[in-house]
């Protein structure tokens, strides 16, 4: 009997040991929550790998600056999905990529030729995104003055629509998803330009457990291999074409001490 406790004790202290911390947004159709329940093309692919680790941790939805704060403090947190940057890269673990966006500069239907015809003059026109998002850095680097700040994307775009700025910045597959969970059609938008192809991935956080890392990897890897990641982006994404190969980069995983 004394074994068996013995044995049964080691092994959830094995399990505490690699359990992580999982975070996601609400940022439909990649991430979000119906009726209470993580969902959406990334969780999908998530809990699949998490299948092949025979693991539970549980998927917390919360506000994106919530999730990427504890990202940023706090060992043995990941957090999906992430925008590679060449800041992230050197905050953070990337593994991945699961999902590659456009970063799209939109305006209200029937102004993006009027805003182009301004030249040089665009960058002195406000632009919108989320808060913390790579979307609002992306509009920064891209050389425009004023960028408001709001909550979410649905808030992001209601500002757009309703007059408080001229474009919104944001990852272009999930624009329709906002817009509906918004009441508002698909067309309410238009594209006035690309600003840039993103790169999406799970994020850990620094002292993340190097062996956990690599648990996730090798079973990323091994659903990318086997057609599951394909199947299931191609379910979500089907106009696009799912990112095969697999990279882990960024900060090198190191324990917490």
């Amino acid at each position: 009997m004394a074994r068996a406790i013995l044995a049964l004790l080691l092994l959830l202290t094995a399990w505490q040991a690699r359990a992580i911390t999982i975070y996601t947004e609400d940022w439909p159709p990649i991430t979000f929550q119906h009726n209470g329940v993580p969902d959406g093309m990334a969780v999908e692919v998530v809990r699949e790998i998490q299948a092949r680790m025979h693991d539970n941790s549980a998927i917390d939805v919360v506000p994106w600056a919530r999730g990427y704060k504890e990202l940023l403090t706090t060992p043995g947190v990941m957090l999906f999905t992430v925008g590679r940057n060449d800041t992230r890269e050197k905050q953070m673990t990337l593994l991945g990529p699961i999902a590659i966006s456009q970063t799209v500069l939109l305006a209200r239907k029937g102004e993006a030729a009027g805003l182009l015809a301004l030249g040089n003059g665009i960058y002195h026109r406000p632009v919108g995104a989320y808060r913390g998002s790579i979307f609002a850095d992306a509009a920064i680097a891209a050389g425009f003055i004023e960028v408001d700040l709001a909550p979410t994307p649905q808030i992001t775009a209601q500002k757009l629509l309703v007059g408080r700025y001229d474009m919104w910045s944001e990852g272009g597959f999930v624009v329709a998803s906002v817009l509906k969970d918004i009441h508002q059609p698909a067309d309410a938008v238009e594209v006035v330009r690309v600003l840039e192809t993103l790169e999406l991935y799970l994020a850990f956080s620094r002292g993340t457990s190097p062996a956990e890392v690599k648990r996730w990897q090798t079973a990323f890897t091994a659903v990318k291999k086997d057609g599951s990641f394909k199947r299931i982006y191609n379910k979500w994404l089907p106009r696009d074409t799912a990112p095969m190969d697999v990279k882990l980069i960024g900060l090198p995983p190191t324990a917490a001490h």
